[in-house]
């Protein structure tokens, strides 16, 4: 997966396209940004979903929980490679900026 992701990232670089995608490993291979949920949270929730069935819960019984976080990481070498500015409003925001 990560060496097609790679492999979209150099495509959309080379035709002068701005990327965003949900993982953040997406724009530490070159692309411009990434918004998406904690994976690690998601991953707790769903460890506690399953303890809470093991233990005897129904699972049609069982809240519906959405992500309560999530992280905006921003490529500034991959703005500058497409001659793009990013607003300082959203550097602020962004949990990481690759520089």
């Amino acid at each position: 997966m990560r060496l097609h992701q790679k492999r979209l990232v150099n495509l959309a670089l080379q035709g002068g396209l701005p990327t965003i995608a949900r993982d953040p490993r997406f724009v530490e291979d070159g692309g411009l940004m990434s918004y998406g949920p904690d994976v690690r949270q998601l991953f707790r929730q769903v460890a506690s979903f399953v303890d809470r069935i093991l233990k005897g819960a129904r699972p049609g019984e069982l809240p519906i929980e959405r992500p309560s976080r999530f992280y905006l990481v921003v490529n500034l070498k991959t703005a500058k490679a497409l001659g793009l500015a990013i607003p300082p409003s959203l550097l602020l925001r962004a949990d990481q900026v690759i520089e």
